[in-house]
């Protein structure tokens, strides 16, 4: 056997279109949909198609132009499923067998009582070109839908190769015409393995985004149901655990039991100081303003740390929300310049910028030479702050402490 250019340009363009088929395998094992491995089988079918084409111009046998027709027919009736797949999740039917079993009628009679190529090769020809045509209305449908360069990509792919593959009965009679279908078929099947590469990679992006999307609102609303839960824990040993320990106190010093009340009265501080951990009245009561300034009188108390209050007035109105969350990373910060830092003193500045508020926290203490390695704390910090669509920036220099700045929208985000 001789092995001409055509022979040797069918050989290379059947390796080529089995890539592609294994580019298919791969999308459908990594879950990108059942579609692709359909197009897998698809592609398949189409490279024997091209194995069997080539025995028939060596051998000039009925029998491979026979088998070239019926794989023909069942690469088109292969991409027509993949196609319906991908536009409808269409589901397998046995019906649908006879399609198959048309294909082959059709092809047996073309090839064995016709005796007559062109008018099975046309007959092929045709198919696939309709198969194709809807193929690529169904990606250009979908990028409509969802904008994706890939079912863009191979929405032109299919159109083109839907009028290449008319193109048949113009060129069965030129010497060229083999190696000219191989050149476009090639082109064509590298543009479709990058259309499905890429159109994968944009639903990943997209599924990635939608889940971020998902996540940012479940953690919304989980800081806005801890909030709530911190605000309604707080009334609770206010008002109930509160009271009672104080009516116990009372209780007690009339009895003038001494140091009965003063293990009450120290129970009852307690409860108070988890009580404004939880939620501050003064947040609720008196503002913002008011909340930090005895924040920090509470701090410096316990502390001795030496805090710098800057509140500018411009600040001071923002959001509830808002509010909760400067409250929350100021009184996180010091809580951990107290523990952490070994600092004498910090400031916090609250200014109006930039249609919104920027925070800064600073302090003296020993600070690191390297990124501040994320903790509960100041992941929670930068937790609140994207939900409120701001930013947070945590930065530190050896003997030079730690610098927080957070920039706020003055309202929050739905």
């Amino acid at each position: 056997m001789i092995m001409t250019p055509d022979l040797i340009a069918l050989g290379f363009q059947a390796l080529l279109t089995l890539t592609l088929s294994f580019v298919h395998v791969g999308l459908w094992r990594q879950g990108w949909g059942r579609f692709h491995a359909t197009w897998a089988a698809a592609w398949l079918l189409y490279a024997l198609r091209l194995v069997f084409i080539s025995a028939f111009l060596v051998q000039r046998h009925e029998g491979w132009l026979f088998a070239h027709q019926v794989t023909t027919a069942l690469t088109a009736l292969a991409l027509l499923w993949a196609t319906l797949q991908l536009a409808q999740d269409a589901r397998w039917r046995r019906r649908y067998l006879w399609f198959g079993v048309a294909a082959v009628a059709w092809s047996a009679f073309s090839v064995f009582q016709l005796h007559n190529m062109a008018v099975a090769g046309i007959s092929g020809a045709v198919l696939l070109s309709v198969v194709t045509l809807w193929t690529a209305i169904v990606f250009f449908r979908r990028h409509r839908r969802r904008p994706s360069g890939g079912a863009l990509t191979l929405a032109f792919t299919f159109a083109i190769w839907s009028l290449h593959h008319l193109d048949y009965p113009i060129l069965r009679g030129q010497g060229n015409a083999v190696l000219y279908g191989v050149f476009a078929d090639v082109l064509l099947i590298v543009a479709a393995a990058v259309g499905a590469l890429a159109l994968a990679l944009g639903e990943g992006r997209r599924s990635l985004e939608e889940r971020t999307v998902r996540l940012e609102q479940l953690t919304r609303l989980l800081l806005r149901a801890q909030e709530d839960e911190r605000r309604r824990i707080a009334r609770e040993l206010h008002d109930s655990v509160g009271q009672a320990l104080t009516t116990v106190k009372i209780e007690l010093d009339l009895e003038g039991r001494r140091e009965a009340s003063a293990l009450v009265a120290g129970a009852l501080q307690q409860v108070r100081n988890v009580s404004d951990l939880l939620r501050p009245p003064a947040l609720d009561d008196l503002g913002l303003e008011a909340a930090l300034e005895s924040m920090v009188r509470e701090m410096q108390a316990r502390s001795g740390l030496s805090v710098t209050l800057e509140l500018a007035p411009g600040a001071l109105e923002s959001a509830e929300p808002v509010q909760v969350v400067v409250y929350r990373i100021v009184q996180e910060a010091l809580t951990n310049v107290v523990r952490h830092a070994q600092a004498g003193s910090a400031q916090v500045r609250l200014v109006a910028a930039r249609g919104g508020i920027a925070l800064e926290i600073t302090d003296d203490g020993q600070g690191t030479g390297a990124d501040p390695v994320p903790h509960l704390g100041l992941l929670g910090m930068r937790e609140r702050v994207t939900d409120l669509g701001g930013r947070l920036e945590v930065t530190s220099e050896p003997g030079k402490g730690f610098r927080i700045e957070a920039w706020l929208p003055a309202t929050a985000r739905p």
